[in-house]
């Protein structure tokens, strides 16, 4: 098989870390890929959000399979490109990527069907936005519309900030994606992410993690991408995986098909455990970064006969994923001044060595100056991921990683995994 990757993340390194090791692929292309892609497969400078240009790329190389990484390529269409010209995609088409692309049609698609979630509203005037809050309790939950890189979520403890983010938000922080905001009711409990692949009108789950959004230790500071993840997830139960995939995963699934927008690809069910039961708290539209990771380490299969399945509409014939026992942890270093103002440039040094079989190294914001050194290219620049027996032992191990990379220009929470800990 020949296989198009489209993206130049951490997500994506460890997508074609795993898609590398199957023996189905012959040839594997990532565009744009970054310099730990480089190291595991051919990279070919097209941006993941230039739709037309991937199409293109994978007619020419002849692909059998077009596996898409980040939110963008799917807001610009790729799967509906792709789509004219018969070539197999995982990912959703533009209009199913709505379920992340804009929260008020996921809301709005969510209370249509009766699928748990918070109360809401949608606004595009401060003035009405501003005085819906004396319709919802503290702490207030403000979000961007649109695709904001994860950063468009806020949690305000009183009304004088609540009003600070609503003006930020719709004065144009986050540009188009910030022209509505949604504020929803506050959910109690504790969160997690589900993951499911979709074939169109039926999904297959296919684990459970954690991620940290804060940018410090403690849960303190601004939301971000995500600063670090495990997996598996203690707040996953059985129990509570059941009726989220009932209630939640596959009614969506069979919705959307209802309403002619049939998903393909992956669904990333982010829930809040709640004292009522599982609630949405978001949908994206595929793999979480940094979950995606963790969730590669553990998978203990061939990942292509499960994302091609997807792709060409039938997961039927295939068996229940099955994951290692391990726990595996993800810790993110990111550039100082993540996430507002990153600062890009500096020299990191030993991230491409041999941290031995339990630890690996994803590359997400590098790149290679002329005189070959590794620098840091974005905000989340490097993802350490470590396997353990349990989350003391890959925490220790992923830790260990990190202080043998010589990196004075970026930082990293020292407490990933916390909850984890806390449940003994």
């Amino acid at each position: 098989m020949n296989v198009l990757l489209v993206g130049s993340g951490g997500r994506e390194h460890a997508l074609a870390w795993k898609i590398a090791q199957s023996p189905l692929v012959k040839r594997l292309v990532a565009a744009p890929g970054n310099p730990g892609i480089a190291r595991v497969c051919e990279t070919l400078p097209v941006k993941a959000d230039d739709a037309e240009g991937l199409a293109a790329l994978a007619r020419e190389m002849k692909a059998d399979l077009v596996v898409v990484g980040p939110e963008v390529a799917l807001a610009a269409g790729l799967a509906d490109r792709l789509a004219t010209l018969g070539i197999p995609c995982f990912g959703p088409t533009a209009r199913a990527a709505q379920l992340e692309s804009s929260k008020a049609f996921s809301k709005a698609f969510l209370e249509r069907h009766e699928i748990p979630t918070a109360g809401y509203g949608v606004y595009d005037k401060v003035l009405d936005a501003k005085a819906a809050l004396d319709v919802f309790k503290p702490p207030y939950v403000i979000k961007a519309d649109g695709l904001a890189a994860g950063k468009g979520v806020a949690i305000s403890p009183d009304k004088a900030d609540a009003e600070a983010e609503i003006e930020r938000m719709l004065g144009g922080r986050f540009g188009a994606a910030g022209a509505r905001v949604v504020i929803e009711e506050f959910m109690d409990g504790e969160e997690g992410s589900l993951f499911a692949l979709c074939d169109g009108k039926q999904a297959l789950l296919f684990g459970g993690a954690q991620d940290h959004k804060r940018a410090f230790d403690g849960d303190m500071g601004p939301n971000t991408g995500g600063m670090g993840s495990y997996s598996p997830a203690p707040v996953f139960t059985p129990d509570l995986v059941q009726q989220a995939d009932e209630r939640i995963v596959q009614p969506t699934i069979r919705k959307m098909a209802e309403e002619g927008a049939p998903y393909r690809g992956v669904l990333y069910a982010g829930l809040m455990a709640t004292s009522d039961g599982p609630k949405v708290v978001e949908f994206n539209a595929r793999f979480g970064d940094p979950e995606c990771q963790v969730l590669m380490m553990r998978f203990a299969g061939d990942i292509v006969p499960y994302l091609l399945a997807c792709a060409r509409g039938d997961v039927s014939g295939l068996k229940a994923p099955a994951f290692k026992p391990q726990t595996v942890i993800c810790v993110v270093l990111a550039a100082k001044g993540y996430p507002d103002s990153p600062l890009e440039g500096s020299i990191i040094r030993g991230a491409d060595q041999d941290f031995g079989p339990h630890v690996q190294v994803f590359h997400a914001g590098t790149r290679r100056r002329d005189d070959g050194q590794l620098c840091a290219a974005g905000g989340r620049v490097l993802n350490v991921c470590a396997e353990g027996d349990d989350i003391a032992q890959a925490r220790e191990r992923a830790y260990d990683a990190i202080r043998k990379i010589d990196w004075p220009g970026g930082f990293h929470r020292t407490d990933i995994g916390w909850r984890a800990l806390e449940r003994g």
